[in-house]
């Protein structure tokens, strides 16, 4: 049978246009910001650019959303989406933004600190794109990014990155991780840029107590940590205590002195505020997760973990319930008000005061869905 070479040609150049489009359409996808409803005591949205201008209206300028008391008191920072794969951070982000409120202080919410992370997944991974969960009145997409900038915003890595100002030496994949470029500088990496706005955004708006919230794989030491600076030990201790009363167990972590780049070393080295961070487990950010995909994200449950676990070979916390996403966003949420009621012991004269965050028990109980907009 002769082959008419014509036909097969047009059928395959159809075939390549419409893969061309699928593909089109979902990298543009990954651009469409996520939607966040604020609560009623949002006083304001301002945008990292305000402590940075060269960030003004390009892949760095995230929104920060301002929540203040009529009372007088602290100012607290809760930074999320510094890695945008790391699920739990962001969407405990979203919904402090959605349901605080403040009664005295003020409160800051970056929920996504790498906002050039959520445009991009990293394509090694495997990572699904994005991740639906329910809200009180239908579907709510979020995007499950990668866990450093956007190449197409800083490229290409160098062979070894060298952290500034400390010359420590790192993974050349690194130079494009913000928890390793702070402090930052201003004419440093595109990544540099935004850990140098946050510092701003910190020693301009007189941050009292910073919090910056990730996730981990089941088989790293420090998940469901509290890792605090040194001068911020007796707050977080004194938290880690408190929460042990209510049977949730957070291992204390000081941050290690040598280790350069991260939110609660260099925060705490350059500017006058109280700085921790908080990690849940996740077993999507680990190498025996098995299949990758949205489920994962939501349910926290990998057969190839459990099996792991049962080996006994591996020092792992894990059972065949998972660690859902709304008992890690739970974990977060607690481990926040905790600290900030612990801060309030130790500074009684300026205090931040909280309301409307479900604590842990209520969130497991009713879920995320109830929490959402």
């Amino acid at each position: 049978m002769k082959i008419d070479h014509k036909i097969v040609a047009s059928f395959l150049l159809f075939l390549m246009t419409v893969v061309c489009i699928v593909s089109g359409v979902e990298f543009l996808d990954m651009r469409t910001p996520d939607v966040i409803y604020p609560s009623e005591d949002l006083t304001k949205i301002g945008k990292l650019s305000d402590y940075f201008e060269e960030l003004k209206d390009g892949s760095g300028d995230t929104d920060i959303y301002f929540f203040e008391g009529k009372e007088p008191g602290a100012t607290v920072l809760l930074l999320c989406g510094t890695h945008p794969n790391e699920a739990s951070g962001f969407i405990a982000g979203v919904l402090a933004t959605e349901n605080v409120k403040i009664k005295a202080g003020r409160l800051l919410i970056i929920p996504q600190a790498c906002l050039s992370g959520f445009s991009c997944t990293d394509p090694m991974e495997g990572y699904p794109q994005s991740y639906t969960l329910e809200s009180k009145s239908g579907e709510r997409k979020f995007r499950f990014g990668s866990r450093v900038s956007n190449p197409l915003d800083q490229w290409p890595d160098p062979l070894v990155y060298s952290h500034f100002p400390s010359g420590q030496k790192l993974s050349g994949f690194e130079t494009r991780n913000l928890n390793r470029s702070y402090p930052g500088r201003p004419d440093g990496t595109f990544t540099e840029k935004v850990g140098y706005a946050i510092v701003q955004l910190i020693k301009k708006e007189k941050i009292d107590l910073a919090f910056d919230l990730h996730e981990a794989a089941p088989e790293i030491p420090i998940i469901n940590a509290i890792i605090y600076h040194e001068k911020s030990e007796d707050i977080g201790l004194n938290a880690i205590l408190n929460l042990e009363f209510r049977d949730l167990r957070y291992a204390p972590e000081r941050s290690p002195e040598n280790f350069h780049g991260l939110s609660h070393r260099e925060w705490g080295d350059n500017t006058d505020v109280y700085p921790f961070l908080m990690e849940t487990c996740n077993p999507i950010q680990g190498r025996l997760r098995g299949r990758t995909n949205s489920e994962l994200i939501l349910t926290g449950k990998s057969p190839q973990y459990l099996a792991a676990q049962e080996t006994g070979k591996l020092r792992i916390e894990y059972d065949a319930e998972g660690v859902p996403l709304d008992k890690r966003v739970a974990r977060h949420l607690q481990g926040f008000l905790e600290i900030v009621n612990s801060y309030n012991e130790f500074f009684p004269e300026k205090t931040i005061l909280l309301e409307g965050l479900p604590e842990y028990e209520d969130l497991l109980e009713n879920g995320l869905s109830n929490y959402l907009k």
